[in-house]
């Protein structure tokens, strides 16, 4: 808003838009990691815009704002917003509407999100037209040939090489997952001895890099559980690798199936898990029952 208003054309929708976000600043009492977020430098308050208190009629009025000094300006605007699933239910709607409102009106707003696989049901639970509104292209793990080139191109741009064998190694350990790849690569470029990682190499790290994503990957998740979704997670990884029927960890645990409904919901909720089809669960990230298996086995 600020820049915008600093644009002729547009200045007349940005000063407003300034306007109601101060208001809706006041009204909603925004704060990011514990800071208040106040507006200051708008011109006179305008009563009556984006000040209601309900954020499905004065977040559209926000972004209806902005679109009108965007599109004076000839200047788009992207939203971007990660971990979508942890949007509560009022908000997840009142974005939707605020989405639905500029582009009925063709205004120059784009929105990227990126979430768990549950995002698009989230979605269509908040507002039914959500479906006609957004795609949703799933991001899944990295192929070989572009686990290959996650690898290859910073090893080649330092004038080493990494073997056909030590790729395949890295990508069977990883499953694919960028950050498990990043991992193994980081950890191979540090062991080996000359300009070429070799499957050797990749042999040596698996015992570090494990250590590594015990401590520190996986430990962060673990330690949101509870103790019941802690034991409702170890249930699921006694059971193998997933995706894991409901109806079996139920058994597992001695426990009605129905009876697992608000544990299983709230492990959901904090992306530990999630549920490919129905009456299935699995782990959000690869590896998640080995190391539950490992951290098990400790106790």
């Amino acid at each position: 808003m600020r820049s915008l208003s600093g644009i002729e054309a547009a200045r007349h929708h940005a000063v407003r838009g300034l306007r109601g976000l101060r208001n809706f600043a006041s009204v909603f009492k925004i704060n990011a990691a514990g800071i208040g977020v106040g507006v200051e430098g708008a011109s006179d308050p305008e009563p009556g815009l984006a000040d209601s208190g309900d954020i499905l009629f004065d977040l559209p009025e926000l972004f209806e704002n902005l679109g009108h000094a965007t599109l004076s300006a000839n200047k788009p605007w992207l939203l971007l917003i990660d971990e979508v699933q942890y949007l509560n239910d009022e908000d997840l709607s009142a974005l939707i509407v605020s989405l639905h409102r500029v582009s009925q009106s063709a205004l120059p707003i784009v929105f990227a999100g990126a979430g768990l696989p549950q995002v698009a049901r989230l979605a269509g639970d908040a507002k039914s037209y959500a479906e006609r509104l957004f795609v949703y292209p799933t991001i899944g793990p990295l192929n070989k040939e572009a686990a290959r080139e996650a690898l290859e191109k910073p090893i080649v741009s330092e004038d080493a090489s990494i073997t056909e064998d030590a790729i395949a190694r890295i990508f069977d350990a990883t499953q694919g997952y960028p950050f498990f790849v990043q991992e193994w690569g980081y950890h191979a470029w540090d062991i080996a001895v000359g300009p070429k990682i070799t499957v050797e190499d990749v042999e040596a790290t698996h015992e570090p890099v494990v250590q590594s994503l015990d401590e520190g990957f996986f430990k962060v998740r673990m330690d949101r559980l509870t103790r019941a979704e802690t034991e409702f997670v170890s249930a699921m990884a006694d059971l193998g690798d997933g995706p894991y029927p409901i109806s079996d960890v139920a058994n597992a645990m001695n426990r009605k199936t129905q009876s697992l409904g608000p544990t299983r919901a709230s492990i959901i909720h904090k992306g530990m898990i999630y549920s490919p089809e129905h009456g299935r669960l699995e782990f959000t990230v690869p590896l998640f029952a080995e190391f539950m298996r490992r951290h098990m086995a400790k106790r």
